[in-house]
């Protein structure tokens, strides 16, 4: 019986895991699945040791409040595995964890994969190194990734996303706006401040006050807001009761790409979000703020000027950033007007977002399953 081991640690992995367990069950019906993973991954079968959400923290800061509990469960996955081999581990995203742990493993014989590419083309490219002792194979999401492995000798296959599968070339709005039970005509925006309780905790009132000088300039706007879960649900409710006068705001459960499908533009926090919003060819403004001490260390370290795929696909600023401190109600408010108003530039957009999606079909889950099952047959 195959025995693969995976480790996703947050809401993006947990759907790239799902997609990558029905794919290899095709090759390896009896396959038993195991280690860290959400409900997507579950629903396949899948048996998670520990919560996922214990390996969601962001940040340079926020991960030492973590750290004794992180260390604690890498370790017993190792001892686990050593122990009772897996015949390949797979790390998707969650660098930080996930690469010592393949290097421990690897050292040890049991081969892997790390499915996600950490951005080491952007910041402390001598991880490649790591990743070189790490893997037996790396597995992309995106071309350019995939020629800078290629350049340090690393074992690598471009596999495309999963969401450019997915997501139609062209998206109507109105049968997310009849699905969500939203006016099909007036112009809406979505609002999306994060998945992590950190991120609302920081965007959540900004995008609200945002959403308030927009309505001053035009009054006839609609606003929808999808949270992540029960908990962002809770918090979002919570910062839309302390606003001192009704907005025109509709705050759903889960439903994100419905939100993004029905929306005009769209207001979002940095992170793979912005790269359904550019598959949907929504024009958006991408936002984000951390602690100040993890910015301010992240700046001096960072290569790349931009932090959203979008920008980093086109090798261009396709989309405004704005970040930190520069994040303000006024600042944000405008650009999303602009989005609203200047019609030829979100053509030009539109068909540039177009070229990106076809780059990035590729049947990704299969592709990914495929390279896979060669490494687990090769030995």
């Amino acid at each position: 019986m195959t025995r693969i081991a995976i480790v996703a640690g947050e809401t993006s992995g947990d759907m790239l895991g799902a997609g990558l367990i029905a794919a290899l069950r095709k090759r390896f019906p009896d396959a038993e699945f195991e280690g860290i993973g959400g409900p997507l991954m579950q629903a396949q079968g899948f048996e998670s040791l520990f919560p996922m959400e214990r390996l969601a923290v962001m940040g340079l800061v926020e991960v030492l409040g973590r750290l004794f509990e992180l260390l604690s469960i890498r370790k017993q996955l190792i001892r686990r595995w050593l122990e009772n081999p897996p015949d390949v581990m797979i790390g998707i995203d969650a660098p930080d964890f996930n690469l010592t742990l393949e290097e421990s493993l690897r050292a040890k014989g049991v081969r892997t994969v790390h499915y996600v590419s950490p951005s080491v083309w952007a910041w402390r490219e001598k991880r490649v190194l790591k990743i070189e002792r790490a893997v037996d194979l790396m597995l992309t999401l995106f071309p350019f990734e995939a020629r800078f492995y290629e350049q340090h000798k690393v074992p690598v296959r471009f596999v495309g996303h999963h969401l450019a599968d997915k997501i139609a070339l062209e998206t109507p709005k109105r049968p997310a706006r009849g699905s969500l039970d939203l006016d099909s005509e007036g112009p809406l925006v979505c609002l999306m401040p994060g998945s992590r309780g950190s991120e609302v905790g920081r965007l959540g009132s900004l995008f609200l006050e945002t959403a308030q000088l927009m309505l001053q300039k035009r009054p006839d706007l609609q606003f929808v807001i999808p949270a992540a879960n029960a908990e962002r649900m809770t918090q979002l409710q919570g910062l839309l009761d302390a606003v001192p006068y009704p907005l025109p705001v509709k705050l759903v459960q889960g439903q994100s790409h419905t939100c993004m499908a029905a929306a005009d533009a769209i207001l979002l926090a940095s992170g793979t979000a912005t790269l359904e919003a550019m598959l949907l060819k929504r024009p958006m403004v991408v936002s984000y703020k951390v602690a100040p001490l993890t910015y301010h260390i992240l700046k001096r370290l960072v290569r790349q000027p931009w932090v959203s795929l979008p920008n980093l696909l086109a090798g261009r600023e396709l989309v405004p950033e704005v970040l930190q401190d520069e994040a303000t109600p006024s600042r944000l408010s405008a650009l999303m007007l602009s989005r609203l108003e200047d019609s030829d530039s979100m053509n030009q957009l539109h068909e540039t977002f177009l070229f990106i999606h076809r780059q990035l079909q590729r049947h990704a889950d299969e592709e990914a399953a495929k390279a896979i099952a060669g490494l687990i047959q090769s030995h």
